[in-house]
């Protein structure tokens, strides 16, 4: 089952301190320790975000690198705040210029397939928009990992595809 545009796609909420909450909703019929895999394991990891050097498991402390973005692939530290194989990953690293950015990634399985919840919490009055794509791409990509569509390759067909459920129009 292919999951359609309006299906994963993030939704923006505020909370109640003013904080803008993005989640994402994906399932999959992978296996659950197959799915924890393509999060964790570093050659899967690398196929669709990036890599990960540091310790690993609850505390772990490294750098991360996106290196499935454009251009220089500098990294930045990161921390493993939680870590409950196959069920539960946080994560938290320094971005340049900008507030730290905390990742809640939590699995279950449900009607015969792995669920995945994606929670990242923004300051209040944040533009979330660009972020919430950012984070769709790599989504696509996680799930072409997994056996799913193709990823996504190119960023301005994936915007003007993308970009009008998030409030940007085609450019």
């Amino acid at each position: 089952m292919t999951e359609d545009l309006e299906t994963r796609r993030g939704i923006v909420t505020t909370e109640d301190d003013g904080r803008q909450r993005l989640e994402f909703r994906r399932s999959w019929p992978d296996p659950i320790d197959d799915v924890w895999a393509a999060l964790t394991e570093p050659e899967r990891l690398a196929r669709w975000i990036g890599a990960y050097e540091g310790t690993r498991g609850t505390g772990g402390t490294g750098t991360f690198f996106m290196t499935q973005e454009e251009g220089e692939h500098s990294g930045s530290p990161m921390s493993i705040v939680e870590c409950d194989p196959p069920r539960r990953l946080v994560v938290q690293w320094a971005q340049q210029g900008t507030f730290a950015w905390r990742i809640d990634l939590d699995l279950w399985v449900e009607g015969g397939r792995t669920q995945l919840r994606f929670v990242q919490l923004f300051p209040a009055d944040t533009d979330v928009a660009d972020m919430a794509m950012g984070w769709h791409w790599y989504l696509d990509k996680f799930a072409a990992e997994l056996g799913g569509p193709p990823a996504p390759t190119d960023w301005n067909s994936f915007t003007a595809e993308v970009g009008p459920a998030y409030g940007r129009p085609p450019s």
